[in-house]
């Protein structure tokens, strides 16, 4: 990166310094994401027991739920950016941006009425414990009213991560995580506002990074090489839209699948009471820490794959991914002995309600399963995003989201009898879905061609 530009070439040099040094900022953003979501989760656990940890997790889950767009098109928006500089179209990426702001900001808004809307029905078909749906929907409510700040956000930030800078969205999360942890001990712990406080924190500084980081990067377009007003941000390119809407539909299919099968199952999970609902979001928390090494060496990957299929250099690809698969084993290795050795002080941090802590200790090799299928799928993610192509998008989202994520855990928790345990166990099985679909597509080869952006992989292929 030179001294006046803030994007960076992926397409020369040392594949792991550079991923490593693109994937730090990456996760330490996850990990303060996942800090001040935990912080929710202890500040309640400890203010309303059980009842706020369930409260927490139900709301939590359909709030995450309704990102599933802005998660899968924003995925589609950095690939696409990133195969832009790849092939050496930087005129492109500016008309691209307003493109996809136009395009995505109504949807959201749209999408935050209507669920306000349904929110009562929608954390019934959740079967949410009668002790907590009135902290559960107050939760929800607030979260689904700040969506746009979720979606602005991730827009923002996708434009950043695709032109290689991952240290801006670094520091505006930074920002918004210490204020998050202030406004929940205000909140929760001092006004006593219960999980709505929680919620009012977190749209709060949902709403303060998303607009950190648009001042910023309008401030510097020149240091990104971007050619844009506030008014081009309403101005749709149909051709750029058509590619976004390509990719970007599966991208958001493969979210909205796995969310929904999560939903899916909590809600089966939900139905054995309130110790175990309140487990659950305990779990989600220790599976958001191995997702957050999971999602930064991801997105890293996807930019690098992008950047690489654009440039036609395709030996650099399998480079990424392998470099990927060695860095995240690693750290599946070391959270696996965490859990076997001091599981009980690892869901003390949350809860010191006994009966929660009981349904943790037969979780413990459900978990280690999780660990290695985070790591197992991380390179692969990345390849299939970084690739552009709709069709393995897809079928990962099929598969990993619906078929084998519903199927199997419906299979053992009912078809076997082990209750939640089986629902948890079917869970983790289909998250190594994404590992043997990925080394099928990539042995097949025809990804050296089907790049998302026209012109580009297809005339070096």
């Amino acid at each position: 990166m030179n001294r006046r530009s803030n994007v960076r070439n992926f397409t020369e040099g040392s594949v792991a310094p550079q991923l490593l040094s693109f994937a730090a900022p990456l996760f330490a953003s996850n990990l303060l994401q996942i800090v001040y979501n935990m912080v929710d989760m202890i500040i309640v656990g400890q203010k309303l027991g059980k009842i706020g940890l369930s409260a927490v997790a139900v709301g939590g889950d359909v709030s995450h739920f309704l990102t599933f767009i802005a998660m899968g098109f924003s995925g589609a928006g950095q690939v696409i950016i990133a195969q832009y500089l790849g092939a050496g179209k930087k005129g492109e990426v500016s008309r691209f941006i307003g493109t996809m702001f136009s395009f995505l900001m109504p949807i959201a808004a749209v999408l935050s009425a209507v669920c306000i809307a349904l929110r009562v029905p929608i954390l019934r078909v959740m079967n949410t414990p009668a002790e907590s749906f009135s902290e559960a929907l107050g939760y929800a409510t607030i979260c689904t009213g700040g969506l746009i700040f979720v979606y602005g956000y991730n827009m923002v930030s996708s434009v950043l991560r695709g032109m290689g800078d991952s240290v801006r969205p670094f520091i505006f999360i930074s920002i918004s995580a210490v204020t998050n942890i202030f406004l929940d001990i205000l909140f929760v712990a001092v006004l006593e506002m219960g999980a709505a406080g929680a919620a009012l924190a977190t749209v709060f500084c949902q709403m303060l990074s998303f607009t950190m980081a648009s001042v910023y990067i309008l401030r510097n377009r020149d240091r990104y090489g971007i050619e844009i007003r506030g008014r081009e941000f309403f101005t749709i390119d149909r051709g750029m839209l058509s590619r976004l809407v390509r990719l970007g539909i599966p991208m958001a299919i493969k979210s909205a699948a796995v969310q929904m099968s999560k939903l899916f199952v909590n809600s089966w999970i939900n139905s054995y009471g309130v110790a175990v609902s309140a487990f659950s979001g305990v779990a989600n928390k220790l599976n958001s820490v191995t997702n957050l090494f999971s999602n930064a060496f991801t997105t890293a990957g996807s930019s690098m794959v992008g950047q690489n299929i654009g440039a036609g250099k395709y030996d650099r690809v399998r480079r990424v991914m392998l470099t990927i698969f060695a860095i995240t084993s690693g750290i599946a290795s070391v959270l696996t002995v965490l859990i076997l050795t001091i599981p009980e002080k690892i869901y003390g941090i949350f809860t010191s309600d006994a009966e929660v802590i009981a349904v943790g200790m037969k979780y413990i090799p459900i978990a280690v399963l999780l660990f290695f299928g985070t790591a197992a799928r991380s390179g692969m993610n990345a390849f299939i995003n970084g690739s552009g192509n709709t069709k393995a998008n897809f079928a990962t989202a099929i598969l990993d989201g619906i078929v084998l994520r519903i199927g199997l855990s419906v299979l053992f928790g009912l078809g076997m009898g082990l209750k939640h345990y089986g629902f948890w166990l079917g869970d983790a099985l289909a998250g190594f879905t994404p590992l043997w679909l990925g080394m099928i597509f990539y042995l097949r080869g025809n990804w050296k061609k089907n790049g998302a952006v026209s012109g580009t992989a297809e005339e070096k292929g």
